[in-house]
């Protein structure tokens, strides 16, 4: 079993890459067309689909979770939270973001500490399940750590807080692992928008290969976001106000602006956020899909995150049960393995581009929030 004093870090993971193939003996192709066969037909062919393209989750709330529990074992179950090794492979989850955002009230010093005692207890964690777990926080194939039977971990997003105005604390955050940025609650990405520091920390973020965040950020930000930023933009965890008027769902002049720059919206699965059905998570991906196109839908969880989630979908193990859903509607295999899989690795794959040439042409940044923004 675990324990949360278990000191090391885990083994590097190489890039991510294209969808991955069929393992060995698994189902790739399906048999029936969109929306044919019986309920049982359908779930059946979900977990063939999920099989072939496993879903990269967009956001897990699983290191603050694991943080009140005195011990746990992930590889042979934990009760205590929604997510572990078991749910996650009967739900065919190939890959997670593990979201480092921190309580409401901690800035400053406390959050950039608090960030990096989340990031050391994901490296902790990750490292005491080898045989379920591995870390991908460098550019890699996450297909190799799938062939390999285990699930990728990509540590992120966290705060804006966590870099307590400093671009030197993102670089240091980078270098240990941190995969994506939420640009949000903080004075230089404020509902005012970005300032000449925020777009300074944007730029950076581009090249390092550290991905923008932009649920919950004002609209403004999101515009100037999607307007400054060279590398795909995501939004970890947003549906679609036209159906469901929360403050982190984006309306539909967002979203078709995120399809444009072909950024990512990743729709969470929360009664909150997206209503407490199964049609009703589908409903929404439905609208994105309309609205920004299939290249730019995907999936969160937020399983571990506080929030309650639709019927059917109350743990990582019950993702078959929406694609299921969607084939009921006439989804192809070709948009959900998109969905699932094919859209997270391809803004991670053309951040890590974008960071490669802005490598070559660009010092890391000096500039201070001082110099900037006053």
């Amino acid at each position: 079993m675990a324990d949360l004093k278990y000191e090391g870090t885990s083994p590097e993971v190489g890039e991510l890459d294209e969808l991955p193939d069929p393992l060995p003996g698994e189902p790739s192709d399906s048999v029936t067309g969109p929306g044919e066969g019986t309920d049982a037909d359908l779930l059946e062919r979900a977990h063939a689909i999920l099989a072939a393209h496993p879903v990269a989750d967009g956001y897990s709330g699983l290191p603050w979770a694991l943080r009140r529990l005195p011990w746990f074992d992930l590889e042979l179950g934990e009760s205590a939270v929604d997510t572990d090794v078991p749910r996650m492979r009967e739900g065919h989850v190939g890959a997670l973001f593990w979201a480092l955002h921190l309580p409401d009230g901690l800035d400053g010093d406390r959050a950039v500490g608090a960030t990096l005692d989340q990031l050391d207890l994901v490296k902790t964690v990750v490292r005491a399940h080898p045989e379920g777990l591995r870390l991908a926080d460098n550019p890699g194939p996450v297909t190799d750590v799938r062939h390999c039977g285990r699930i990728a971990v990509l540590p992120g997003p966290a705060g804006a807080a966590a870099l307590g105005d400093s671009l030197g604390i993102l670089r240091s955050l980078h270098g240990l692992g941190l995969r994506a940025l939420t640009l949000s609650g903080v004075a230089w990405a404020s509902e005012a928008g970005l300032t000449r520091f925020g777009e300074e920390v944007l730029r950076e973020m581009n090249r390092l290969g550290v991905l923008a965040d932009l649920s919950g950020a004002s609209p403004d930000t999101v515009r100037r976001a999607c307007a400054v930023s060279k590398a795909p933009v995501l939004c970890a965890r947003s549906a679609a106000r036209a159906l469901r008027p929360h403050p982190a769902n984006l309306p539909d002049d967002l979203l078709a602006e995120l399809g444009a720059v072909g950024g990512l919206c990743m729709v969470p699965l929360t009664a909150e956020q997206t209503g407490p059905s199964v049609r009703d998570v589908a409903d929404h991906l439905d609208h994105v899909r309309e609205v920004a196109g299939a290249q730019s839908v995907g999936l969160s969880g937020t399983y571990d995150a506080g929030t309650a989630h639709p019927q059917d979908l109350t743990d990582a193990s019950c993702y078959p049960h929406l694609v299921a859903e969607l084939l009921c509607r006439g989804w192809s295999e070709t948009d959900i393995a998109l969905l699932t899989w094919g859209n997270v690795q391809r803004v991670l794959r053309e951040a890590d581009f974008t960071a490669r040439e802005a490598q070559r042409r660009r010092a890391p940044s000096t500039m201070k929030i001082s110099e900037l923004d006053g």
